[in-house]
């Protein structure tokens, strides 16, 4: 664990700048002379007071309303004071400075919520939640967040982990008492409890997928010749004029991104330079650069000019794709774009899914894309009683569920308890790192490093 020290620590709380009111917030174990220092006595627990604060020489700073909550009722866990004066820096800076007069520090970023995670206030997804809510670029994920911050995600996740434990109690028994009568590893019960682990896993899994997706959305990449559409196609699913659009080809030298909200799908887009043989450093640049960023999308959608090529088939309309990356499994699709002049019908194109006829510069067609897009992410606009949920989170439940599935196949292959115990060990070992009970300090520091100053 970080260890957590005992000094008292000082931030401001509210965002720099001019405002109404704006808090500065102390947490510490004894945080009398602070009450001293700044109030000049001692203010009653968990009740708005109102008081001037006061500077060394006793002049007033400003004044407001002093909450105090004494330890363990707080949110670090310690005894926590919050000001509240007016919003201006100049005042917000210097009641600051007087803590830190008095003996406080100023906080590391996250330092209160790290606080309250290490003295069991919270655990760690509820820490992250925190975060993630401030962070939160549409409704539906700052939704998600707040079931996360009031624990939502944190019971399911202890739930597999009381279940896991109960088969692993089964588990063991069978390979320390293996005289008994009963055959427990054979026991339908068990075959039965271990199934229904594993779609309670896929279950939890799909959800938290959702949670993630509200939080993170997707990486789509805009890819394509010089003069196919691409930042035309950038501007209509934007919605304003993010790219500058020419007949000109190879307008596009750099890679441009921006984040966008289609439909409650947050989308962080990339139009990338047209790719074509050039002999110009700069364009070759940013060729370079537009081949990074193809190998990292999540998503990438091909444009191709159909007033002068019709065909259909990726593979030959994109060949230098596959030179580069033979053994990639990107998910593609083909664009058919200028079909305001080339007279295709919008929509769906040929069989499948993976190519469509759209104008870009009228908007014909990129309504079914769209909705092509939010169904290969995986996103439903129904976001009631989904979780907020991160990467690792991800990778830890798809870690437990991958060894979950290994165990059970080799339960009932060979009837192997010893491995089964062992991989449901190590399952145990991945849920408990999504709620922090068993995490590495590098991990907790480059969380908690994530978070604003004063949270």
């Amino acid at each position: 664990m970080i260890k957590n020290d005992n000094d008292t620590i000082v931030a401001t709380a509210t965002a720099k700048g001019r405002g109404g009111v704006g808090i500065v917030r102390v947490s510490g174990i004894d945080l009398s002379p602070y009450m001293n220092g700044l109030l000049g006595k001692i203010v009653t627990p968990r009740v708005a007071n109102f008081s001037k604060f006061l500077d060394s020489q006793g002049s007033t700073i400003d004044e407001g309303i002093v909450l105090y909550f004494p330890a363990p009722s707080s949110f670090t866990g310690e005894s926590v004071i919050e000001f509240h004066g007016h919003g201006g820096v100049i005042v917000l800076d210097s009641i600051v400075a007087r803590c830190i007069d008095l003996g406080a520090r100023v906080a590391r970023p996250g330092e209160f919520t790290e606080r309250a995670f290490l003295n069991d206030k919270i655990d760690l997804t509820q820490a992250e939640a925190i975060a993630d809510l401030i962070d939160a670029s549409t409704v539906e994920a700052a939704r998600s967040a707040a079931r996360s911050m009031q624990g939502d995600f944190s019971i399911v996740v202890n739930q597999l982990l009381d279940e896991m434990i109960y088969i692993r109690m089964y588990v063991e028994a069978a390979i320390d008492f293996p005289e008994e009568e009963v055959d427990f590893l054979n026991d339908e019960v068990l075959i039965g409890r271990l199934n229904s682990l594993e779609q309670r896993l896929k279950d939890v899994l799909k959800t938290a997928k959702q949670g993630s997706l509200l939080k993170d959305g997707i990486t789509l990449v805009l890819a394509g010749k010089p003069n196919a559409g691409k930042s035309s196609l950038l501007n209509a699913l934007a919605g304003n004029e993010t790219a500058i659009v020419t007949p000109i080809a190879g307008t596009t030298r750099d890679v441009l991104r921006d984040k966008i909200i289609v439909n409650g799908l947050p989308i962080n887009i990339v139009d990338t330079a047209g790719l074509r043989e050039s002999d110009d450093p700069i364009e070759k640049e940013g060729m370079a650069r537009a081949w990074k960023e193809i190998e990292l999308a999540d998503r990438i959608l091909f444009l191709v000019d159909s007033t002068v090529d019709k065909e259909c088939e990726l593979q030959k309309v994109w060949p230098e794709f596959h030179k580069r990356f033979p053994e990639s499994n990107q998910e593609i699709t083909l664009l058919l774009n200028k079909i305001d002049v080339s007279g295709l019908k919008a929509g769906p194109f040929g069989s499948g899914d993976n190519t469509f006829a759209i104008s870009a510069k009228n908007g014909d067609g990129v309504d079914k894309l769209v909705e092509n897009l939010h169904k290969g992410a995986g996103f439903s606009s129904l976001s009631e009683g989904i979780f907020s949920a991160r990467r690792r989170h991800l990778a830890a439940l798809q870690a437990a569920l991958n060894l979950v599935t290994i165990g059970l196949n080799q339960l009932k292959d060979s009837g192997a308890g010893e491995l089964l115990a062992e991989d449901l060990r190590q399952a145990q070992v991945q849920l408990s790192e999504v709620t922090g009970q068993f995490t590495s300090d590098d991990l907790l520091g480059q969380i908690f490093s994530s978070f604003c100053i004063g949270k």
